[in-house]
């Protein structure tokens, strides 16, 4: 008999180098948004310096960041028999985090991303590979589950996820849309958003999945739970984190407004989250947990740097500013 997987990720791994831009400009609307980012035409632009971070993307990430605070992790994914993909299963190995249910696919690239790193914000370049896509059968009960960001040939995929977890009605399932599953739409997905314990995604991700502009959060929550999840937790940027579980509606501030550059926030924020969940905590202690991960990921380079491991997160948490604390809103 297989022995129950703890935690188990789903969604692309990507390498990221980090091209770190000098010669640019931000250009942005009179309120400061719908930024661009621009170079000299046709000329040669000088970079400072680059990185390569390798077994990046969502899930992977937040099975690295779950890895690191003491959960064990299985990520399910596909690589290519290539370099990168090599490099990739090396780092996950370093993490600790159980590699048996990554394939490696002959004859086919790994996803490589370009993050174009200006002052404090990224710019990504991405290029999914379409990888042949097939849940196994055999895929041991999972008490937790996490999806997220797969490329554009994953339809049938996320149907074969959800007979997975049919199966097992006891799964406590997290989804994250990526970009794909967002443009999928709503009505393809319905069966995986009925099924999502917790939703979980940034404002502006909110905003494109109900094709709307409001921007009031409570409303964009109970929209959002309209779909089917029990639980959204949505995340702002600077202006903090919400989180609505259909009762109540919950506020926690960033930790630190410090940052060296934006990758990583909302998985390392996930990673922490989720983990509180699986070790107990309720959800406003776990809404505690995800800022000061994110705090310490957008202190450095890449998405996978400054993940804490759990005592030095509840050492921040212990010396926490005093206004560091949830706030009921609703």
């Amino acid at each position: 008999m297989n022995k129950q997987i703890d935690f188990l990720a789903i969604g692309d791994i990507v390498a990221e180098p980090f091209i770190r831009i000098t010669d640019a400009e931000a250009n942005c609307d009179l309120q400061g948004e719908h930024c661009k980012i621009c170079f000299r035409f046709g000329e040669k632009v000088p970079y400072e310096s680059a990185e390569i971070c390798y077994a990046a993307g969502n899930s992977s990430n937040v099975a690295v960041g779950v890895s690191k605070l003491g959960i064990n992790a299985t990520l399910v994914s596909y690589l290519g028999d290539d370099f990168v993909g090599k490099n990739n299963i090396e780092s996950l190995m370093k993490d600790g985090v159980n590699i048996d249910n990554i394939k490696i696919v002959p004859g086919m690239e790994s996803n490589y991303h370009y993050v174009l790193w200006y002052q404090n914000e990224r710019t990504i370049l991405v290029k999914h590979t379409e990888f042949p896509y097939s849940f196994s059968e055999e895929t041991p009960e999972a008490k937790w589950v996490y999806l997220s960001s797969l490329a554009s040939n994953s339809e049938e995929y996320h149907k074969q996820i959800y007979e997975y977890l049919k199966k097992y009605p006891d799964t406590k399932f997290i989804f994250q849309p990526g970009t794909f599953q967002i443009k999928l739409g709503t009505e393809i997905l319905r069966y995986i958003y009925e099924r999502t314990d917790i939703l979980s995604l940034n404002l502006s991700e909110a905003k494109r999945i109900l094709n709307t502009e409001e921007s009031d959060k409570i409303k964009l929550m109970s929209s959002l739970r309209s779909l089917g999840p029990k639980c959204i937790v949505m995340t702002d940027g600077l202006n903090g984190a919400y989180a609505d579980d259909g009762e109540n509606v919950y506020f926690v501030p960033v930790y630190s407004t410090h940052s060296v550059e934006s990758t990583g926030a909302g998985d390392s924020f996930n990673s922490a989250f989720i983990s509180a969940l699986i070790l107990g905590k309720n959800l406003q202690e776990a809404l505690l947990w995800g800022p000061i991960n994110s705090m310490s990921v957008v202190s450095q380079v890449g998405a996978q740097k400054g993940l804490l491991n759990r005592e030095k997160l509840e050492e921040y948490l212990v010396n926490a500013p005093e206004d560091y604390k949830i706030t009921k809103i609703k």
